[in-house]
């Protein structure tokens, strides 16, 4: 049973093959081809984290590939109410064909796929984001071609997207500058266990020289909140700024995954302006994951 829950589960080659296959479902949807490899399908989608980006695109994916979705939140099943884990995977993978699952703890992913009869994909855990990934891999080769061998710069928290990014710099052969405060370092055993060359920074100007790509997200992610006015204090120096994209290369690109808080993390000049690419990123949810859920379907 092939599942998704972080992108060291496909092999390299799969994952160019993947990107690939989302460009080409892409040139298909805006040319209007009717295309439904998931006919009569079901995905089951299971949030326990709130969504936009992650509900639309999935249930946008099933919807133009012929299929459909049921979208569950913690209200609407047991899992809210304490079934075991176990339990609701053999269940609810009896009645679907795909289950993708937005959580807290990944270890409620593992979980859920050791016990489920059908592909498990992991749309967000607190540990990795891995579908925003296929989608920033498909904008960076839309853009700027193959990413091996180009310098990515990861500026702010070392959270989940960090941790997919460090999994990326394996799995794509890029190398990975990483800038956070001193208190907001990625895993270390993420960082350790990497094939990949990782370059760890507390100053994010000497991260950032001579990068083809600047990376960031929210300094405060879902179920920090409380955290915010001490996470603005920490992060005041690591905003990224028409400066700071100045010391990378002149081609070099912006993405965030969404939603963004134009004067905390980034400046509305650089998310707004002409190296920004994250309109094309967030739109590319919908063509990459039609790609993972194709070859899922064909590989199970």
């Amino acid at each position: 049973m092939r599942h998704f829950l972080t992108l060291k589960d496909l092999s390299p080659a799969e994952l160019e093959q993947l990107i690939a296959r989302a460009i080409a479902l892409k040139a298909m949807h805006r040319n209007g081809e009717t295309y439904e490899p998931l006919k009569n399908k079901v995905l089951g989608m299971i949030f326990e984290k709130s969504s936009t980006r992650t509900r639309v695109s999935f249930e946008s994916a099933m919807l133009q590939f012929g299929g459909g979705s049921i979208f569950l939140s913690p209200n609407d099943t047991q899992l809210g109410r304490g079934e075991p884990i176990e339990d609701s995977a053999r269940v609810i993978s009896s009645m679907v064909d795909v289950v993708m699952i937005r959580t807290f703890e990944h270890d409620k992913v593992e979980q859920f796929a050791r016990y489920s009869s059908v592909p498990v994909i992991n749309a967000l855990t607190d540990d990795y984001h891995p579908c925003q990934l296929l989608a920033d891999m498909q904008a960076y080769v839309e853009h700027r071609g193959s990413i091996k061998g180009k310098t990515v710069t990861w500026v702010g928290d070392g959270n989940n997207m960090c941790h997919s990014y460090i999994n990326a710099a394996e799995q794509f052969g890029f190398d990975l500058n990483i800038a956070t405060p001193a208190d907001y370092k990625p895993n270390q055993d993420i960082v350790n266990n990497a094939k990949a060359k990782i370059t760890l920074f507390n100053n994010v100007n000497d991260a950032v020289t001579n990068s083809d790509l600047i990376v960031t997200d929210v300094w405060a992610s879902m179920g920090q909140e409380e955290e915010q006015k001490k996470r603005e204090i920490a992060f005041a120096d690591f905003q990224v700024t028409e400066q700071l994209m100045g010391l990378a290369n002149h081609d070099a690109l912006f993405m965030h995954c969404l939603p963004a808080h134009r004067g905390e993390e980034v400046s509305a000049g650089v998310i707004d302006g002409g190296q920004s690419v994250v309109w094309d990123e967030a739109e590319n949810r919908l063509h990459a994951q039609k790609a993972l859920l194709e070859f899922l379907n064909a590989n199970n």
